[in-house]
Order: C-alpha cells, then structure tokens, then sequence
C-alpha cells in the first residue's frame, strides 16, 4: 500500500509540474472543497491530506527561465537576455518601482504558500493517518515548506511579516508589522529545528523522489545561516553565526551519505543520483522535455530555439585553466589569449558554448557572421556565448530528445562550498589539510584540474583569508554558475554595488586569415546602494496591510 501511495504521489507531482503556480491555483482549488473532506475523519490513507500537502510543493521556486524566459543570472554580470526589453534587463537598468516589482508576484505566491502549510498543519491531527509515523514525517515536509517560503521572501524583500500558524482568507483584513530581518531568521531556523525532528529518512527512496528527506531540510538550513552569516545580514561580523553555518554544513557532510557526481554535464539531466554518486539533495521534479534546449541553445541547430540567456565574458574569465588551476589574469596561468577557450577547467564547456564548440556535430560559429552569430538579425547571441549547462549531452547527436530538467534546489556541490566559506571566515584557511582546503579540492578535482606537484589543484600554499575568501567567491561562481546563487550571492556578499555598476562584457570574433577576438561592453548595469539589496514591497501589498512599511528609498 505504502508503493501504490507513493507511485500515486510522483504522478500527482508530474501532473502540477506541468503548469505555472498561477494556472495550479486555478485549476486545482482544493479549498473550495470543504476541509472535512480533505481532512477526512474517515480516510486512514489520508489520501485527500496527501494530494494537498503535495499541491504545497508547487509553490517551490523553479530555475530555469521562470522571468519571461530569463534565468536570475540574466540580471547579473553573469549575463544578459537576448531581448532588451526583457523583465531581467528593466531590473539590471533600475526600471522598477512599488508598482512595477522585479518578481513581484513571487510575494503573493510565496505567502499563499505559507497559507496552505498552515491549512495542512491546522487541520491534519484529524486523520487517522496509518503506519502512524507518517503523520510527523508529513508535518515536518510542511513546515520545511513554511521555511522555504519564508526564506524565499526574506531574500528579497528582507523582514517580514510573520504569521505564525494563523490561516488567512482572501478577504482577510491583515495588519501585521513585519519582522527585523534577525526575527524572521530565528523564526525559519527554529522551524527548520522542529521539522528535521521528526523521523524523515535521510534521503527519498526512489517511490518518493521530489520530496524532501532529513537531507533536504538540513541542506536549506546551511544555506539560511550562510546567508545570516554574511556581511549583508551580520553588520556586526557576529563570528558566532560563521560557526553556526559552519557546523550546518558540516552535519550534512559527516552523515557520508552524499557525493559528488562524476559527471558534471549529466548531474543536471539525472532522474535520480544512486550508489556512489548521490549528489541532488533535493529537487522539484519536472516532466522531461526539450524546453531548455530549445529556449538556450545557439540559434542555427534546434528548429525554434532562442539563444535566451547569454553568459558574459565577465562569467567566461572567471572559470580556471585546467592544467595549472589557476584563473586566467594570474601569473603562470598558460593563458593564451589568442586561443582563450583552450584549456579551460571541465565546467567551461560544461556550462557554456563558446566559438568552435562542438554540438550535433559541428562546430559553434559565433564568429561575426557566423550561422550563430548572424549578421543584420536580433536572433543572436550579444556576448558571443549561449548557455549549454542544464541541457542533454547533444554533442554528438544527430537529434534531440527529451531529457529530464528537475530544479535541482540543493546539491552537494553548494554544500562543500557552504562549509568552506564558513570555515575560512570563521578559523582562516589553516594548513592545506584544512577542512577550506579539501572542500575546493573536491570541487577542482571533479572539475578535470590538474592536481600539480603539490596536488593542491591550483591553490595557493599559506592563502591568506582575504586571499582564500576571493578563491571560494569565485569557485562558487563557476560552480554553481546559473542556479540562481550569484544574483544572491553578490547581494549577501555587500558587493552588488561593484559588481553592479560595470559593464557586462562579451567577445567580438572576426573570421579573417585568423581568428581575431575583440572585448566589447554589452550593456552598463545600474545598482543603487541606496535601495536596490532589497525589492520594492508591492504597492498593492502596502495598501492591504497598513502596519506593512516600505523599504528605504523605493517609492
């Protein structure tokens, strides 16, 4: 019975995954039923409770191409859309307001799925659900949901308002005060505390794939106290929340259950990580297809597809050369600027396609009038990349196929990255025997570079932690390289107003007797100090909720 309910769960999955939330909420409103038939007295499967708490997943963010086909990279200098008038680009240039909010909507969605965790919790100790231990386990998903949502608008907007367990209806009159930031922190740790308690596994068996385990709500609590951590949050640099992130991380890593996978391209199409190689966390699980495909990649292959999201050269220098691990500005490199994507570390053409990359069976031509790259069109690359991570191992195919493109939400990789940076902040890089040392050795060796006669791959003997805090900022970039961590990262990180006022760079190459490659700016990006580490609230929000204040300087 336990398969047969699980097998019913990931379809139900499957089914919500196909729709935005938007058209979720439209079509499947499960409140409209009456509570006493979701929360059956009756129903010892408590199959109605299920179908709900399942609905609550839905809620989850997702990654690829949720803002109007851009990535959240494309409104960094990691990036850029190939529109100009994309919703990525009005951000980047300051094009926003109360009444226009850059992922405005995700406010109302965020606290709608709030609602729904407190709809669930509220009502769920009327069914009589059997085996018994599966009551607490569905508690705990919910509340880590709760957290999630929580976090998700924290993020953004900073304190909240916090409701606690109330249920709002639509109609509702709220008047809630919002959060300091510091409160609503402590509000998602300690619910994050309360859910991990319960006897979830530390990860999903298969049958139960896309939901979180142990690991899951473990993995979203290193990832809250590294931001609380950080300089954005931790103004007073409290070491205290460096070695509380340090140790979140570190549980992870001791239950010796996670592992890098081999294969850095296929990690991101995988239905599942087993055996040796278990390194997604969590994810929210999607239908296979080719949307990504045909979304990203270089517009003279797939019939139809867009060349969306455009990775800088900005995001290009960043990545190591493989046979020193060093970056390419460093002495000793073995760069050579005449032949720049020549050997670079595994996650370059992993992640991104560059001039003479090859794709079902032929080279990339984003050459000036290049079959990528053509002259008089807007439907080319403005950097003279396109973005090849998340997509099938097409290199040498003769067609496309479907592939499976889950939201990976948490990975090992992020993880070790985690630890590493909370280490060096907390304790200093230490000896080359460092747990700082040996996370981004792991993170490098994966990556194909070469361990060097000191086998430290790359890395610098005695780093200091200013030195060591620059490396691990830039392991993180090419690593995680458009999961939605940089657009963050810079912004916890208190740097956005540098990183932010520069232009993104892209790569001119003309197909003379040689090929010639030329630096250019794509496009100036605006970041005003003043307000923009923070969205605007929606308008529509402030005028509901009269205790709501606005944050500082957005009218």
């Amino acid at each position: 019975m336990k398969a047969i309910i699980y097998t019913l769960l990931i379809v139900v999955l499957m089914a919500l995954a196909t729709t935005s939330c938007k058209k979720e909420v439209e079509k499947i409103p499960f409140e409209r039923n009456d509570l006493d038939n979701i929360f059956d007295v009756r129903d010892s499967n408590a199959d109605q409770a299920k179908k709900y708490l399942y609905g609550i997943y839905t809620y989850l963010p997702e990654i690829y191409g949720r803002l109007n086909g851009g990535f959240l990279e494309s409104a960094t200098d990691d990036g850029v859309h190939i529109n100009f008038d994309n919703t990525t680009g009005s951000f980047r240039q300051n094009w926003v307001s109360s009444r226009n909010v850059f992922e405005g909507t995700l406010w109302a969605q965020n606290y709608e799925g709030i609602r729904r965790a407190n709809v669930f919790l509220a009502n769920i100790d009327k069914v009589p659900v059997r085996p018994a231990v599966l009551k607490p386990q569905m508690k705990s998903e919910a509340r880590f949901l709760r957290a999630y949502f929580y976090f998700e608008l924290l993020k953004r907007w900073g304190g909240v308002p916090v409701v606690n367990d109330a249920v709002y209806e639509f109609d509702s009159k709220i008047d809630i005060p919002r959060k300091t930031a510091g409160e609503t922190f402590d509000y998602i740790i300690s619910e994050l505390d309360a859910a991990v308690e319960d006897a979830l596994p530390l990860a999903q068996p298969d049958v139960t794939w896309g939901m979180v385990s142990r690991g899951g709500i473990m993995a979203l609590k290193s990832r809250v106290l590294l931001y609380k951590a950080s300089p954005l949050f931790n103004t007073g640099n409290n070491v205290d929340y460096w070695r509380e992130a340090s140790v979140a991380a570190k549980q992870i890593l001791d239950a010796n259950y996670y592992s890098l996978a081999s294969n850095y391209i296929t990690l991101f199409n995988s239905v599942r990580l087993t055996g040796t190689a278990r390194e997604i966390i969590f994810t929210k699980i999607k239908t296979a297809g080719i949307g990504i495909e045909t979304l990203n990649g270089p517009v003279s292959y797939v019939q139809g597809s867009g060349g969306a999201n455009n990775p800088s050269q900005n995001l290009v220098d960043a990545y190591l050369m493989k046979t020193t691990g060093k970056r390419i500005n460093e002495a000793g490199s073995g760069y050579d600027p005449a032949h720049p994507y020549a050997d670079r570390d595994d996650r370059f053409a992993a992640s991104i396609f560059y001039n003479g990359k090859s794709w079902f069976n032929r080279p990339v031509q984003t050459y000036d009038g290049g079959l990528d790259n053509p002259f008089n069109t807007q439907n080319k690359t403005r950097t003279g990349y396109y973005l090849r991570k998340f997509m099938g191992a097409f290199e040498t195919s003769a067609s496309i196929s479907n592939q499976t493109h889950n939201h990976i939400l948490f990975r090992l990789g992020e993880i070790m990255l985690n630890y590493a940076e909370a280490e060096n902040e907390l304790n200093g890089p230490g000896e080359t025997s460092s747990p700082v040392y040996q996370q981004l050795i792991n993170i490098r060796k994966r990556a194909g570079v070469a361990a060097g006669v000191d086998a430290l791959y790359g890395l610098p003997v005695a780093a200091t932690k200013d030195e060591m805090r620059e490396i691990i900022r830039n392991e993180r970039r090419i690593e995680l390289a458009f999961e939605e961590h940089r657009f963050w990262d810079i912004r916890r990180w208190k740097i956005a107003e540098t990183v932010m006022n520069q232009p993104v760079k892209g790569m001119r190459i003309t197909n003379g007797s040689t090929l010639t490659y030329n630096i250019f700016n794509v496009e100036q990006s605006t970041f005003d100090a003043s307000k923009m580490y923070w969205y605007p609230i929606p308008f529509s929000e402030i005028q509901r909720n009269p205790s709501l204040t606005q944050n500082p300087n957005w009218n």
